[in-house]
């Protein structure tokens, strides 16, 4: 069993929006993580980065989207450029934020993309997808290769992995486990801090749902697992997670 973090890029925006009471005036630069899932013959892709077009021009890729203003993204290799696309099992979606779902467009026809029914639904809903700030570019033309997971769900039938059921920051969020020992927390927290202050970005779909998921999260780091933060500028770095 293997677990590799991958630079899905970056982002630098406002530390603020990320985490209350931290000053709105203050720009940070954000990692963005992907990460190879190795597990027998299986390799399992979580999340895939930013597209490049959109690290090359966001408003051109994201037209129309206003709220991408508020970011500076970048990108130094796209996550297709860190792994072969044709050698993955399977994808996991945590959620589906730009910066998450970018690279999804660059995923071979036929891949199955895990993702939780409220996730995907709400990414089909005008309403929800307004509230969360989805962009559907990042996500159109994918309903023939998306698996639907409907709470937590046992990937490979072993107990190896595991997807674990952790809404708020969106109606579907997912944290994924793999073996005993580590939690890729996705955006339940964007700090590792967050599981223990509870400062949560000042959007969500449902703060409080979002702090409850946090709980789960904190419980099983207090029990001995590695709970990796969403953002976390001094925890995330690219390279062997889990080996």
């Amino acid at each position: 069993m293997r677990v590799t973090m991958l630079d899905g890029g970056a982002f630098t925006s406002a530390a603020g929006l990320w985490r209350r009471g931290d000053d709105m005036e203050r720009k940070v630069r954000f990692p963005i993580p992907a990460y190879l899932v190795e597990v027998g013959d299986e390799r399992i892709l979580v999340d895939t980065g930013l597209h490049p077009d959109a690290a090359a021009d966001a408003a051109r890729h994201y037209e129309g989207a206003e709220s991408i203003g508020l970011f500076k993204l970048e990108q130094e290799r796209a996550v297709a450029d860190q792994v072969d696309l044709g050698s993955l099992t399977r994808v996991v979606m945590t959620h589906l934020h730009f910066d998450h779902a970018g690279g999804l467009a660059l995923l071979p026809p036929g891949l199955p993309v895990f993702i939780q029914r409220r996730e995907w639904e709400a990414g089909q809903d005008p309403d929800a997808v307004a509230r969360n700030f989805f962009l559907s570019q990042d996500y159109e033309g994918l309903a023939d290769q998306v698996v639907l997971v409907d709470g937590d769900h046992d990937l490979l039938g072993d107990g190896s992995v595991e997807l674990l059921s952790t809404p708020g920051h969106t109606p579907g969020h997912q944290s994924v486990r793999v073996g005993e020992s580590l939690i890729i927390g996705g955006d339940v927290t964007h700090f590792a801090a967050g599981l223990d202050d509870g400062r949560l970005p000042i959007f969500g779909d449902d703060l409080d749902v979002q702090l409850a998921s946090g709980e789960r999260l904190r419980a099983l780091r207090d029990a001995g697992a590695d709970v990796r933060p969403g953002h976390d500028p001094d925890v995330l770095e690219p390279g062997p997670v889990l080996s």
